[in-house]
């Protein structure tokens, strides 16, 4: 059997051969994946899914959209997002970007420093859609035990396309800030398409702490016909010095 490096390197060469083509994604998620061990398994996956779809020849453009929902899924489910947040994991990627100079891969371990800035969202948009972005955090205070699961750090609604910057802002961005000694919590970033009557009758948040904690994205979504995600993202981190700084805002 190879080592990891060699499957890494044929699968990728094989990729780089016939790239886009249904042949290529049946090898990758079918056959040769098993013999990868997890972590190599990961990056791999990140690597071929994580362009935008756009980027791959029309031939190859429904299988790569269908990489990149099972990869959103299979990551989804890994850590947990998928049954703790939703009971359906999007099915595609939103692409978050921080001006840090980091972005969200599902599930890479950032800073409270590094996402201390509202970032850049962008996703597959439909003509005339409007959306709704939301980011929660579904371990306050911890992990292991969230009795303030979920808080609201940010949520967007009547989005056209993905221009976050005309939307209306119900809770603006609030990065993270998880206590000292509670280890890596969970920042999930979910893309709701709006239908055209939707209306919104929800509180408009300020900047502070104040009124975000126990809610549900699910819960909202299902009051307001959003339906299931259709892009996602997550990211996460644990306490830095940043912290005590966003706590006193």
């Amino acid at each position: 059997m190879f080592g990891d490096e060699a499957v890494t390197s044929r699968i990728r060469g094989t990729t780089e051969a016939a790239f886009g083509t249904v042949w290529t994604c049946t090898l990758l998620l079918t056959s040769c994946l098993p013999y990868v061990s997890k972590p190599h398994r990961n990056h791999l996956l990140s690597n071929i899914f994580m362009s935008r779809p756009q980027t791959f020849g029309s031939k190859g453009y429904f299988f790569s959209k269908r990489g990149i929902s099972m990869a959103v899924e299979q990551k989804f489910r890994e850590h947990g997002c998928l049954p703790d947040v939703v009971d359906v994991a999007p099915t595609d990627l939103a692409e978050v970007s921080y001006d840090s100079g980091v972005k969200c891969e599902l599930g890479n371990v950032l800073t409270p420093t590094q996402v201390q800035n509202q970032p850049t969202v962008t996703w597959s948009t439909e003509p005339g859609a409007k959306y709704t972005v939301a980011m929660t955090d579904p371990d306050a205070p911890s992990r292991q035990n969230p009795i303030r699961r979920e808080i609201k750090h940010w949520l967007v609604v009547d989005i056209p396309g993905c221009d976050v910057a005309k939307g209306t802002v119900l809770a603006p961005y609030r990065g993270s800030g998880p206590p000292q000694g509670t280890g890596l919590h969970r920042y999930i970033f979910l893309v709701y398409k709006q239908s055209s009557d939707v209306k919104f009758n929800e509180p408009v948040l300020g900047p502070s702490r104040d009124g975000r904690a126990n809610w549900k994205v699910q819960d909202f979504a299902a009051k307001h016909g959003l339906g299931k995600p259709v892009a996602g993202n997550f990211y996460q981190a644990e306490y830095d010095d940043y912290v005590p700084i966003l706590h006193s805002k």
